[in-house]
Formats: C-alpha cells, sequence, structure tokens
C-alpha cells in the first residue's frame, strides 16, 4: 500500500522511511548485513570518517514503470564505480553482486515509498561505506560500514528543465592524478566554497577546466558536461572526471536510438563557443540544459537559448527517462526488476 505521500509536490530532500541497510567490516570481512529500522549512527568521536574523510558513496534510484513494476536502472555500475572508488581510499570494496542485492533488498521494503507512475518523482538511493573505528594517526581504518538509505524525492526540476547559468571557476575541482575520478565525500567538501560563491554571484553552477593548462573542459561540482554539435554528441574526457552512469548511459542513447555520432575527447574551453547545446548529466536530473555560460565577465550564450532545453538534449532526456519508466524498450541489463 502506497504511502500517504503528496507525490506531486515532493521536493528533493531527506524524508526517512521505514528502513536502512547495514552491513559492518570487521577483522578482515564483511558481515552478512541487514535491515535496520533506526536511522541514527553511533560513532566514536575519532572515527576515520571524522578525522581522514574516509568515505565513498553512490547515488541510483527506483522508478516505477508504466507496468507498474518497481525497478531500478543499471545498478550493476553503481555497485563497481563505489569499489573503484572504495579502492582508492584503502576501503575494503564491498561485494558488487551483494551490492545489488542490498539494494533489491532495501527498495523492496520500502516499496510503499517508490512514488507511482507518472507522478515526475522517484526513490533516491544513496549507498555509502565509512570508516568507522578510532583513528588518530593518519592511516586507514581497520573496520567499516556500508549503508544504503532510500528517500522518496520529487523532480529536480519543478515545472520544466529551465536553462541554467553558469560560470567558469577560478578554483580547481580535481588535480589531475588525485581523486577527481571517484565519488568520495572529500571531493564535494572542496567544491561548496565554489558553489556558494557562485550562487551569490548570481550562478547556477560552476565550470570547472583542468587544473594542469586550464584550456579545458571537466565538469561541474557534480554533474558530467555534454555539448551537441550537429548531429554530434561530444563528452569531455579526463582521467579527473567522474565517469558518471547517465552521461555513459546518454552516449549510448545518443547513438543506437537517435542515430547520432558520439565523441568522447578532450574538449578545449574555446570549442564552446561553437556548440549548439550545453547540459550537465547526471542522476537527480537526468539532463539540466546550460544557457549561458560566464567566463570572468563575457558571456557565451549558446544558440538553444535561456527558455527551454534544446531540440537535441531534450529528445536525449525523453528517450533515457523513457528506458527508465517503460515506456521504451531497454538495451539488455539496463533495467533490474525489484518487485
Amino acid at each position: 500500500m502506497s504511502k500517504n505521500i503528496d507525490w506531486s509536490n515532493l521536493g528533493f530532500g531527506y524524508m526517512p522511511t521505514d528502513c536502512s541497510f547495514v552491513s559492518n567490516f570487521k577483522n578482515g570481512a564483511w558481515d552478512e548485513g541487514e535491515l535496520t529500522t533506526d536511522h541514527n549512527i553511533v560513532l566514536n568521536e575519532c572515527a576515520g570518517v571524522f578525522q581522514y574523510a574516509q568515505t565513498v558513496f553512490e547515488g541510483l534510484k527506483a522508478y516505477t514503470t508504466k507496468d507498474g513494476d518497481i525497478v531500478t536502472f543499471r545498478p550493476d555500475l553503481n555497485a563497481s564505480r563505489l569499489a573503484d572508488s572504495a579502492r582508492r581510499l584503502k576501503i575494503p570494496p564491498y561485494d558488487e553482486a551483494k551490492f545489488i542485492e542490498a539494494v533489491k533488498k532495501v527498495v523492496l521494503a520500502n516499496a510503499d515509498y517508490v512514488p507511482p507512475y507518472g507522478s515526475g518523482a522517484t526513490l533516491y538511493i544513496r549507498p555509502y561505506i565509512m570508516g568507522t573505528n578510532a583513528v588518530i594517526g593518519v592511516k586507514p581504518a581497520d573496520e567499516y560500514q556500508f549503508r544504503i538509505l532510500v528517500t522518496p524525492v520529487g523532480p529536480y526540476f519543478k515545472g520544466g528543465a529551465k536553462p541554467i547559468s553558469i560560470r567558469v571557476c577560478d578554483y580547481d575541482r580535481a588535480a589531475p592524478h588525485g581523486t577527481g575520478n571517484i565519488k568520495a565525500g572529500l571531493n564535494y567538501a572542496m567544491s561548496l566554497y565554489a558553489i556558494v560563491e557562485a550562487h551569490e554571484q548570481g550562478f547556477d553552477e560552476n565550470m570547472y577546466l583542468d587544473a594542469a593548462t586550464r584550456t579545458k573542459v571537466e565538469e561541474t561540482g557534480g554533474a558530467n558536461f555534454i555539448f551537441i554539435k550537429g548531429n554530434k554528441l561530444i563528452t569531455p574526457k579526463s582521467n579527473s572526471i567522474l565517469p558518471s552512469i547517465t552521461r555513459r548511459s546518454l552516449c549510448i542513447v545518443a547513438e543506437k536510438y537517435l542515430g547520432m555520432e558520439v565523441e568522447h575527447r578532450e574538449v578545449f574551453f574555446d570549442e564552446v563557443k561553437d556548440m549548439d547545446e550545453c547540459g550537465l548529466c547526471g542522476t537527480a536530473a537526468v539532463i539540466s540544459p546550460v544557457g549561458r555560460i560566464n567566463d570572468h565577465g563575457k558571456d557565451i550564450f549558446l544558440p538553444s537559448g535561456m527558455t527551454e532545453m534544446g531540440p537535441v538534449c531534450t529528445k536525449l532526456r525523453e528517450t533515457l527517462t523513457g528506458i527508465q519508466m517503460g515506456t521504451i524498450e531497454a538495451p539488455e541489463g539496463w533495467i533490474v526488476k525489484i518487485k
């Protein structure tokens, strides 16, 4: 029985649900894990997560399809990316098959919180791992906790995705051989100062350039860039960009469903003024259209304009969400049925 929630007016925020999933790593092994109704975590004041930011996370969603099924989208990629992130911070990876089973288990246990088809809302799933034992010397923790919380969220954009204004940022998001290609809490912490400053200046987001030369487009604080030029989808390539699952999926949609040419390559900032459309892609919004890019007082306006999402990005977004919601046939393995 679906919960008595005003689904159409749901915001993008945290709402406690019935239970979460928790598993602990101790004495060199992960336990089997279990569901818990306790949404609070009690840790030692010297826990590794507090002292040295030893934590990694993921984000995915569960949907109600047109046929009434509860499904999730490409969780195998979230499982492998979490494992990659964990290894980079010397955290023992959580088994990828068990990750998918845990996602299924916690979504099923909170099935009443999965918004109905057509509401525009979804169940957001946040898996994460953190160092839990006391660590005062600079070293990895010995004990860890893996958790998955879920919370129903409304559409990222109320009333449609309007083009946003972004600025070229003077701060660096990630070093060439740093942690930019993993989903670690520390990457997001360092972006907070820059995003608050951008908002204070009237911008919605930051465009980070490569730290080494400051000539190439990388990403924003929490999303990959996509560019449209004619019948071509272009995405920036760098070893300090997080491999977005949404971006990788959009590239396949562009090629296989829309017959577009796809280029994953270095994108120089000088090229941006010649693009037809620009978007930020990620789990939360799928695509956020960019209408204006400010480079230290000089504006670049994309031909798609500031009124509505460009036609190609619209087609890409509609196709991908159609696949997620079950109205368009999905490539094999993309949709995992939970109920």
